[in-house]
């Protein structure tokens, strides 16, 4: 192996080191029917999660495979659209500003950050006024012009699941340790790590807290029941 091969890789541990997490959070999917492809997918038994108007006064589909953390957005496909060029990819980030300088130090033409407002029937340049998550955007394109959307997100809709972050999963631990309490307090003895890891698992897949909670339940009676001595 070459010293300049092994420089090189050096210089990218310590680039990744770096970097701003971009979690792949949906794939838009152009469609010439929203409504048969929306039972196409509903069919599968993937969960859906909206059926709604977004910012630029288009219909939006999202659906989540069992199990997934990445999500589809089904797209009415446009007969203007170049032919071949993807409809585009999502990814979630917590700050946009430092993803967008992060884009640009690598080259990448990158829009301006901008958001979505009430009545404007486009883009507005700038963050959300109101700093909410899911609010704000920045875009760019590869080569090919296949295009992604970054979205800031730092606090999930109810059932959206969690970014498996430091951060977010410190919240779900101590959202765990809450509800895991009035349970622990009438079960069996039982390991808690089993009813954690059901109760995480299933808010990572978006269920609520109330089905979180059953689920955790759930996961401790069946472990219970395999083991027959009811140790824990």
């Amino acid at each position: 192996m070459s010293s300049t091969l092994t420089k090189n890789e050096h210089a990218n541990d310590t680039r990744v080191a770096n970097q701003v997490d971009m979690k792949l959070e949906v794939v838009v999917i152009p469609v010439s029917d929203l409504d048969r492809a929306k039972r196409f997918y509903g069919g599968l038994g993937w969960r859906l999660d909206a059926d709604i108007i977004s910012g630029d006064g288009s219909r939006v589909v999202q659906l989540t495979p069992p199990g997934s953390p990445c999500s589809i957005h089904l797209r009415q496909r446009s007969h203007d659209a170049p032919g071949g060029v993807s409809a585009g990819t999502w990814l979630i980030v917590s700050d946009i500003e430092a993803a967008r300088s992060e884009l640009l130090g690598h080259g990448v033409q990158v829009s301006g950050v901008f958001h979505f407002a009430s009545g404007q029937g486009g883009p507005v340049p700038g963050r959300d006024p109101n700093g909410q998550s899911y609010a704000s955007f920045v875009s760019f394109s590869d080569p090919d012009g296949n295009n992604s959307l970054l979205q800031e997100i730092n606090a999930r809709i109810t059932g959206r699941g969690f970014s498996p972050d430091i951060a977010s999963m410190g919240d779900v631990l101590r959202e765990a340790e809450k509800y895991h309490g009035p349970f622990e307090a009438t079960a069996p003895k039982h390991h808690w790590s089993d009813w954690y890891a059901a109760y995480i698992v299933a808010r990572e897949r978006g269920k609520t807290i109330d089905e979180a909670t059953k689920e955790g339940s759930l996961h401790v009676e069946r472990v219970l029941s395999s083991r027959g001595d009811g140790r824990p």
